[in-house]
């Protein structure tokens, strides 16, 4: 191993492992209340359909709606933990 090599291996051991903020204020914000309700719906209403052979029902309506409650959550703090 020449130098070169071992001086590129130090900085990557030296970096910092990066978090992504969003996924952060994602998690924080599927905790909330209205989120956990709305995802205890969503998989209510998954556990249903999958439990049926032939169904023409789907979950689009519970998904989207547990997607704009976080999104509307994470819309409001992700901006303040920006740099």
């Amino acid at each position: 191993m020449n130098v070169f090599e071992t001086l590129i291996e130090e900085e990557e051991e030296e970096e910092e492992e990066l978090v992504d903020p969003l996924e952060t204020v994602r998690a924080q914000c599927e905790k909330t209340e209205h989120c956990v309700h709305l995802k205890e719906r969503l998989e209510t209403c998954e556990t249903r359909v999958n439990s049926r052979s032939k169904t023409f029902e789907d979950c689009t309506e519970e998904l989207f709606d547990f997607l704009h409650a976080r999104d509307h959550c994470v819309s409001h703090k992700l901006f303040h933990k920006l740099k």
